[in-house]
């Protein structure tokens, strides 16, 4: 995967052992996992909008926020980028996997 990645993943796991202060990152560790995970939230709509929008300078500024939050997460969980690395590589090799449509929402 992209070096970028590799070099966020890490400041973001040097920031989780450090809780440097005045750091964003350590921040949300502080707050736990529900903030992060309304965090991800948060920015998962955000790129929706943009998308909607059709904004492109926007909408790569909001996947920007959301890989982060992502990344985020995923050193709170303590899932290395290795293993998201993997299971892409796994995926990257399927062919005629398409899933089946999901059946639409009838009552709210």
């Amino acid at each position: 995967m992209n070096s970028e990645f590799h070099h966020l993943y890490e400041t973001i796991c040097q920031r989780q052992a450090t809780r440097e202060e005045g750091s964003y990152t350590a921040y949300l560790f502080d707050q736990g996992l529900e903030k992060i995970c309304k965090k991800v939230g948060e920015e998962n709509a955000e790129v929706i909008i943009a998308a909607m929008k059709n904004d492109r300078e926007e909408l790569i500024n909001e996947i920007s926020d959301e890989l982060y939050h992502l990344f985020v997460l995923m050193a709170q969980c303590k899932i290395p980028l290795a293993a998201i690395e993997a299971e892409l590589a796994k995926r990257s090799g399927k062919q005629h996997n398409r899933k089946a449509e999901r059946r639409k929402i009838e009552k709210y």
